[in-house]
């Protein structure tokens, strides 16, 4: 204990500390990686330290793999923790089921200051004075009974070896505390609540006793956590006050609510990480809705970085009102840093070798030509598709089909369409070879119009027609003049001379 406290002392020295302590009950939902993105940016805005602790004191729920899941999802989000259960750090280890003696020792000593006591009550009892209470309409608590054991009484069941749990003595009289969202706060628990539980029968702690011993012991300044909290922040004050420990500031954060108003469901798996990384979101995308849709920033702006988000973010601007989440605006967000990563060439370089596999995976089965899958032709296909995509898969669609698999268009079919297929391609060319410098939509609708005019009986329509056989092999998709610019000269030069020659 003595050396924990050390780490955290030392640590404390180098700036706030804050935490995200998740239980590995599951995947990483949008609620927690707002948490978890709020406590990040108040620890690298004043240079301090973010800290996951994973808290699985409820063995019963723990999930195998979720807790690395979880830190899997804040490196992919790009709010990796500096000391986590994976990283270590100076106050480990960072899983509170290893922490036990560390509870053991805080719960002896509350017992042997009297601030708590063991509680024999059988489940059963409790059970009937749960139902009690509901038959009553009133709000189940438990009665205290066990306060008022005399040491004699309690060494008498010791010696019984009857199980007990531990308790905590609620005082009433607290003191109000400052909210850093929500102001001045106070909450008699002592009125409304029976004394709580801190250390179980089977040796594991609530949630109560394991957050406020693990907070000294981390060093942690600031806590941050969801407004579910905020009536239980009394209850560990009065827990601090008999440690005799300074306690962190608090700060509440409102919570995270879909557009309508209603609680963000999990039922549908819509709100975890995995599913916006396996649909191939973006996370600063994640990163910007979630703190667009809330509070702690001058003004609502789309596009934000995360490093904008580090300089403009102030947390007394975090408002009390509950954060309204329009996930339908997300591919738009998506939109913008999609398009910011394309602009970059370092991040460019990177959606090149993720649309090179997308591809492979896509149209795997059919003939895909190497020089389809080469970085430069692929990459201009994203400089030329920045700002029109939201996703990087929206590349890989039907309607762009064209773009990976070249056409198996016979000469014969485009003879349907017109007679004048060889005076069409021959036009095409020509205009290919004196546009290669650079090609535009704008541009090529009135050379195409001009082309067309050159024809003996050839109409608009039918040219646009077969053009867009030769070059795609469909009827739908693109406007002509858009799969031009994007094949390039080159490309669309070779299709209509494989096509004139089959």
């Amino acid at each position: 204990m003595a050396r924990a406290l050390r780490g955290a002392a030392a640590a404390a020295e180098r700036g706030p500390r804050v935490r995200f302590g998740p239980s590995p009950t599951g995947f990483l939902h949008l609620g927690g990686l707002r948490t978890a993105l709020y406590n990040y940016i108040f620890a690298k805005k004043h240079q301090g330290t973010f800290i996951l602790r994973v808290e699985d004191t409820d063995q019963n729920r723990v999930v195998p793999g979720a807790a690395e899941g979880i830190e899997e999802m804040l490196d992919w989000a790009g709010i990796p923790p500096d000391e986590s259960p994976c990283r270590g750090g100076p106050c480990g280890p960072y899983v509170q089921s290893l922490r036990l003696e560390l509870y053991r020792g805080a719960s002896a000593a509350l017992l042997e200051s009297g601030a708590a006591y063991r509680c024999f009550c059988t489940p059963q009892r409790l059970e009937l004075l749960r139902r009690e209470a509901l038959r009553c309409q009133h709000t189940p608590r438990y009665d205290n009974r066990c306060r008022h054991l005399t040491p004699a009484e309690v060494a008498q069941k010791l010696s019984q070896g009857l199980d007990y749990v531990v308790r905590f003595r609620l005082e009433k009289g607290v003191e109000p505390f400052q909210d850093l969202v929500y102001g001045w706060n106070k909450h008699e628990v002592a009125e409304v609540e029976g004394d709580p539980v801190i250390l179980k029968g089977d040796g594991f702690p609530t949630y109560h006793l394991a957050n406020v011993v693990d907070d000294h012991y981390m060093g942690i300044t600031h806590v941050l956590r969801g407004t579910e909290w905020l009536t239980s922040t009394s209850k560990h004050l009065l827990l601090y006050k008999a440690f005799g420990w300074e306690p962190p500031q608090f700060g509440h954060l409102p919570l995270l609510m879909n557009k309508d108003g209603g609680k963000l469901s999990k039922r549908q798996g819509d709100i975890f990480l995995e599913r916006f990384v396996r649909d191939g979101f973006l996370p600063e995308a994640l990163l910007d809705i979630v703190t667009n849709c809330g509070s702690g920033f001058a003004e609502k702006q789309m596009g934000r970085t995360l490093e904008e988000l580090i300089s403009q973010f102030e947390i007394g601007r975090i408002t009390t009102h509950s954060a309204l989440l329009d996930l339908e605006m997300l591919p738009e967000f998506n939109r913008i840093h999609l398009t910011r990563h394309i602009e970059n060439e370092g991040l460019r370089q990177r959606l090149v070798r993720e649309l090179q596999e997308l591809v492979k995976h896509v149209y795997g089965d059919q003939r895909v030509d190497p020089e389809v899958l080469e970085k430069e032709y692929v990459e201009r296909v994203l400089l030329l598709r920045k700002g029109h995509i939201c996703l990087l898969k929206n590349l890989v669609l039907s309607d762009y089909s064209y773009l990976w698999v070249r056409p198996s268009v016979s000469r014969q079919q485009l003879q349907m369409i017109s007679a004048e297929v060889d005076e069409i391609g021959k036009l095409v060319l020509g205009l290919m070879t004196r546009q290669a410098a650079a090609l535009t939509i704008e541009e090529l609708n009135k050379d195409l119009r001009n082309l067309q005019k050159q024809t003996r009986e050839t109409k608009y329509s039918s040219m646009m027609q077969l053009l867009r056989l030769a070059l795609s092999g469909q009827q739908h998709g693109p406007s002509v003049a858009e799969m031009m610019v994007t094949l390039g000269p080159k490309e669309v030069s070779g299709r209509i001379h494989r096509a004139l020659s089959s």
